[in-house]
């Protein structure tokens, strides 16, 4: 019989599982509170759990586990890079990083991706699986025990495409928001997507209050082909029409993420085509000067060029942040560390 990933389960999931097992329902309260607030790597530390209970959750279910085998510090502003080893041998990355505003959390949903984006370094090796939900957990379990302190926003933004993972991601958001566990509010929660547009319209149709962030990266279809072929798949006119579904339906406006590459899409040209593709959508910009990675020749536009492609869009009424760049002096980009393990253990 094939064991259950006991953290994936959410709780209305656990019930049924104890259920089924002839266990009361009243347990999934205790269990769930051993899994995700004191965040037990060991059923034997659930002491007030019957020895009875505890052998058929040993029989029937695993605990998800993960090995933190390497940890990058910035000097610069404490930005932490998380690399965890898997049980199956593969790696993953997370990154914590402080705001005034609390903790964040950007994790992982993929080992790897397949999206094939030019720009990141995620892609490079493809995808090798997708996490389950106890996994994408477990990194943020992990880094509030490493650092002792509470973390109050996640981000689904690390390597991997959240929406190829959409089941998954769903069960990960359900139990982060859980009241019996983190509790952490869905507003403080983010999920990035490259694009994929019948997940855009399922995701709006959950009805959630997630933050939608878009990562769109370029003004038009042309120049987006040339860096993200998910762009020969779906147009910019189609994500947009499903961004302006989803603000319908959640009344949530959407961030749109775009990395500027230096004399690729960082013109003022780009800025005004970009404000008139979100021209009536409920959103706002974030720019982002891009990771320069090993694996290509993409380098980041100069600030001057970032702060005037912003002056550009505020101009053209479109709300623009640049995102203020955390952990420059480590490999804070998505897949950079990973990388580095996997030709390190070649």
């Amino acid at each position: 019989m094939e064991k259950i990933d006991l953290l994936s389960l959410t709780y209305e999931e656990l019930e049924n599982y104890l259920v089924e097992n002839a266990e009361k329902k009243f347990r999934a309260k205790q269990i769930f509170d051993w899994l995700h607030n004191k965040k037990v790597d060991d059923f034997d530390d659930m002491t007030n759990i019957s020895k009875e209970c505890l052998q058929k959750l040993k029989e029937t279910s695993y605990l998800t586990s993960m090995e933190l085998v390497k940890k990058q510090v910035s000097n610069i502003d404490e930005t932490t890079k998380y690399l965890f080893k898997l049980t199956d041998g593969n790696f993953i990355e997370s990154v914590f990083m402080k705001y005034k505003f609390g903790n964040s959390v950007c994790i992982s949903s993929q080992i790897g991706c397949h999206m094939g984006c030019s720009f990141c370094a995620s892609t490079v090796n493809g995808l090798v699986r997708n996490l389950t939900a106890g996994e994408m957990l477990k990194q943020i379990y992990i880094v509030e025990k490493d650092t002792n302190e509470r973390v109050s926003n996640v981000v689904i933004m690390g390597s991997g495409e959240p929406f190829e993972n959409y089941d998954n991601v769903i069960k990960f958001i359900k139990n982060i928001t859980n009241p019996n566990g983190l509790n952490i509010g869905q507003r403080h929660i983010s999920v990035s997507t490259c694009g994929l547009v019948d997940k855009i319209y399922k995701f709006a149709d959950e009805k959630t209050q997630v933050n939608l962030a878009i990562s769109l990266h370029a003004p038009n279809d042309d120049i987006r082909k040339q860096i993200m072929p998910i762009a020969k798949k779906y147009s910019i006119k189609e994500i947009m029409e499903a961004c302006k579904y989803y603000v319908k339906v959640s009344n949530r406006r959407v961030n749109i993420e775009y990395a500027m590459m230096q004399g690729v899409n960082d013109s003022l040209k780009d800025a005004r085509e970009l404000a008139h593709v979100l021209k009536g959508l409920l959103c706002y910009v974030n720019l982002i000067p891009v990771n320069e990675i090993a694996e290509n020749e993409y380098k980041k536009a100069n600030m001057s060029v970032v702060n005037n492609f912003a002056r550009e869009l505020d101009k053209c009424g479109i709300q623009t942040t640049v995102r203020r760049e955390l952990g420059s002096d480590i490999d804070a980009a998505c897949g950079q560390l990973r990388n580095k393990q996997m030709e390190e253990d070649r």
